[in-house]
């Protein structure tokens, strides 16, 4: 639940923004056997990369990025790759308008969660199937769907575990990671509060908790532990008012309930490496912050996969490669996205940025498990799934955080939550 800058930049990696209706592709010269969720498969030609690539990147400059394209170009002499970083802040925007105007590049990073949207505006085309599905983990390649087609391939996987804090933990008497079952785990929970100000004195709360803004994200992923959803996409009907939405509710609430996290909007990770909090669920990246702003707590810290009820289950997050229609050099284009993704060029960046590569291959060639704190997310990408792939979910996952934020407040009710939730979900609709 950290709410500094940082956090929202590397949050707004994985979120959209609703897009603005006036830039909805027209469809303008779509046959009837083509379109968002129709086009076939494209082709990559056999031979060499040749011509100009250019690629929009999110986020600063990319080393790691601009070494593999330096690579590809060894590889084809005779392609040049153009690589132009785009600010995450302003990325979702420049992205809707270039393809409402037709001005893109040939391909591009983009956050998994926008890639719904942006295929239902005709932007992209379908992914070639030299492509394997069985490549990735199956919620990355959830993530690069619309209608049933592929639109893209995986380049960075994220999903959430838990961090806690060894040092305060043992002074509970656990030994190892919390349990991995959701009753077990509150019931550590509430062992470790009990040191709260006697055997951990800075100690405020076992858990660090998020409350607001993007809260969906550690909570929807506890509907699919109880074996339900909150959308079946074969009616197109929201399901916000099943026993399993209920249920995870009821243990989202539980924890500040039992003030066993703040329910204030504090920083975290902050208090995290401050000794505040003892527990903590968050993406990988954190683990970077805490090397580079704690390296005093270096050993002090591990990792665990998220708790579950009745099945393992996690989010699936991260960014996607997608080539646009309007590409002048789509051969060298889907060819360059071919060569990122290879494993052992996912495994290469995900050891240079610290990024989690979406395909077991690539975690096989970097050995990215002999770090003992990435085994945790290992196994999260193995039960991770994507969030609905409608063009409404950004809506969807506000009303989610502002009906999660009043039941954790106690100004809301678990059936006055649902019924909320699934009356305001149909209204909103799942878009094109």
């Amino acid at each position: 639940m950290r709410t500094s800058t940082r956090h929202t930049v590397r949050t707004v990696q994985a979120l959209c923004i609703t897009v603005t209706a006036a830039l909805v592709a027209t469809g303008c010269g779509r046959s009837a056997d083509s379109g968002p969720g129709k086009d076939a498969p494209t082709t990559i030609g056999s031979g060499k990369a040749t011509g100009k690539v250019v690629m929009w990147s999110m986020g600063d400059t990319d080393p790691a990025l601009l070494s593999l394209a330096k690579k590809f170009e060894q590889h084809n002499p005779g392609v040049k790759v153009q690589i132009t970083p785009i600010p995450w802040a302003s990325a979702h925007d420049k992205l809707t308008t270039a393809i409402a105007g037709g001005n893109t590049p040939d391909m591009s990073v983009v956050g998994s969660t926008w890639m719904a949207e942006m295929a239902s505006m005709n932007a992209f085309q379908a992914t070639p199937t030299s492509f394997k599905s069985s490549d990735f983990y199956a919620g990355q390649w959830g993530t690069t769907k619309y209608k049933n087609t592929s639109y893209g391939v995986p380049f960075v996987a994220d999903t959430s575990a838990v961090y806690y804090r060894t040092d305060l933990t043992e002074k509970a008497g656990i030994k190892g990671p919390l349990a991995s079952d959701r009753d077990g785990y509150i019931k550590d929970l509430k062992a470790i509060q009990a040191t709260a100000g006697k055997q951990n004195p800075k100690l405020r709360y076992a858990s660090g908790w998020l409350i607001g803004f993007n809260s969906w994200l550690f909570w929807v992923p506890m509907v699919w532990q109880q074996g339900g959803d909150i959308y079946d996409a074969k009616t197109k009907k929201f399901t916000f008012d099943t026993p399993e939405v209920a249920k995870a509710l009821e243990y989202y609430a539980s924890v500040p309930q039992q003030h066993l996290a703040p329910t204030d909007k504090e920083d975290n990770v902050q208090g995290f490496q401050d000794g505040l909090i003892a527990v903590y669920q968050e993406a990988a990246w954190a683990g970077g912050a805490f090397h580079k702003d704690s390296p005093q707590l270096d050993g002090k810290w591990k990792t665990m996969p998220v708790p579950y009820s009745k099945q393992p289950a996690g989010f699936a997050g991260g960014s996607d490669l997608a080539v646009f229609k309007g590409a002048k050099n789509s051969k060298a284009a889907w060819k360059f996205a071919q060569f990122l993704t290879e494993p052992a060029n996912l495994a290469a960046y995900g050891k240079a940025t610290g990024q989690l590569p979406p395909s077991p291959a690539a975690w096989s060639e970097g050995r990215l498990t002999e770090d003992e704190t990435k085994k945790a997310f290992e196994e999260q990408l193995k039960v991770s799934k994507a969030p609905p792939a409608i063009t409404t979910w950004q809506q969807i996952a506000d009303a989610i955080d502002s009906e999660l934020e009043k039941l954790s407040l106690g100004k809301a009710t678990v059936a006055q939550v649902q019924q909320t939730l699934q009356s305001k979900a149909t209204s909103i609709g799942t878009g094109r």
